[in-house]
């Protein structure tokens, strides 16, 4: 099934990303974990394309692995930075072979030591060049706070209209921690005429490392309610595990309250930590 048509049911979406193992002998682990998360029944799965650019064959592996064992609706990653005209042909034979009719369409971090592909310049660019030769439904990434090596927030919704025009399909944002953030920008990219669908992107912060990793990647600001969350329990891991949980929880109420109705959760892939969010949303998914 086309992500397109999941997003256009009346109705919650949820959704959870995982990843590959970066390297393929750490396959069957990953295999498992996200083999837990699809028995969650989400409305769909991305599954990236490894650090850096590297690991199209094992994001394929898992992303076929996950359709043909739940039948789930799949979307593949696929970043340029480090992609010629060659391997991104490549991967999209190999998601085709597998029935898979989405993808979505990434520059992607620039590795150290610079990029070692220049076919693809920026993401518009590859969902063009996706847009010719396939069917595929598209997807693109967001900056709701804008992308960390853009200085001016027009600058980054004149590069996302750039996406769109392209043939992108619908987007989904990077994590935030503070939904006004996330409602402002809704609010500017449809001024700009952007009105593909928009998937609210939570991370579930479960550890203090994890949440220092994370802001250091993407500049993501961080709320005073959460860093007191993180400095009162961030040296106990249970504790911060479970109030991780419920802020993104709540995160999620709050959006969905206020008419947000994509949902796409950073699983980590952590299987308990994606059950624990899905069981604390219970009916409110059913509304």
């Amino acid at each position: 099934m086309k992500i397109s048509e999941v997003l256009a049911q009346d109705k919650v979406t949820l959704s959870f990303e995982v990843f590959p193992p970066k390297q393929s002998d750490g396959l069957e682990k990953v295999r498992a974990a996200t083999e837990e998360i699809a028995k969650l029944k989400p409305d769909f799965m991305s599954v990236t394309y490894g650090a850096s650019g590297r690991g199209g064959t094992l994001t394929v592996d898992i992303a076929a692995n996950l359709k043909e064992k739940y039948d789930v609706a799949i979307l593949p990653h696929l970043t340029c930075v480090s992609s010629t005209k060659d391997t991104v042909d490549q991967m999209l034979s190999a998601i085709s072979s597998h029935g898979i009719e989405n993808i979505m369409a990434l520059r992607g971090d620039i590795p150290e030591g610079g990029r070692t592909a220049t076919d693809f310049m920026y993401a518009a660019d590859l969902i063009a060049y996706i847009k010719e030769r396939t069917d595929l439904c598209i997807g693109g990434a967001c900056y709701p706070e804008g992308h960390i090596e853009c200085v001016h927030k027009s600058d980054d919704i004149g590069h996302l209209k750039a996406k769109v025009d392209a043939g992108c399909d619908f987007l989904t944002t990077q994590m935030f921690f503070d939904n006004n953030i996330f409602y402002n920008f809704l609010y500017r990219i449809r001024e700009q005429g952007i009105n593909v669908p928009v998937l609210a992107g939570i991370m579930p912060i479960t550890t203090a490392k994890q949440l220092s990793r994370s802001v250091a990647l993407s500049g993501t600001n961080v709320p005073e309610r959460f860093r007191a969350i993180v400095d009162k329990f961030g040296d106990d891991p249970e504790a911060m595990k479970q109030a991780g949980i419920i802020y993104a929880s709540e995160q999620i109420i709050d959006l969905i309250a206020n008419g947000i109705t994509h949902i796409h959760i950073y699983s980590m892939n952590k299987p308990d930590v994606a059950e624990a969010i899905k069981n604390n949303l219970g009916k409110i998914l059913e509304i």
